[in-house]
């Protein structure tokens, strides 16, 4: 017969490694809008970290931003690290330094073949640069 205590740290480990699993299973992987849009063409509604950058223009100026009348969601093109352009909706307001950002993650998936980003993480410009650092 099993003591009360080992009974209930079988329970705890049990719980524990469900909890484990089941973290691993909603984490989204690091891939390319091609990539997304093949699982998303499968059948498949997983969520997925899309790395890029805004497209820009030859002049460096942001290009394909369009926001919503009520400005409470937005679209914007991303290029990813193949290359490829897409158009990505976001439907929340814009974040105060996105056009400021060097590159940006969008995380998320397609649905009717727009990618939908749920969040976007954004890496701006540091202002503690080597050449602005004086001893």
């Amino acid at each position: 017969m099993m003591k009360n205590s080992s009974a209930i740290a079988i329970v705890f480990i049990s719980i524990v490694i469900i909890i484990i699993v089941s973290t691993f299973g909603d984490a989204s992987t690091y891939v390319t809008f091609s990539k997304a849009k093949d699982v998303y063409e499968s059948g498949s509604m997983s969520k997925f970290h899309v790395v890029g950058t805004l497209n820009k223009n030859g002049n460096n100026k942001i290009e394909g931003i369009k926001n919503s009348p009520d400005q409470l969601s937005f679209t914007f093109e991303m290029i990813d690290e193949d290359g490829y352009k897409e158009s990505v909706f976001f439907g929340e307001p814009m974040p105060p330094d996105f056009l400021l950002s060097e590159q940006v993650v969008v995380i998320g998936g397609y649905e009717n073949n727009t990618f939908i980003a749920d969040d976007i993480l954004l890496k701006c410009p540091s202002k503690y640069t080597e050449e602005n650092i004086k001893i």
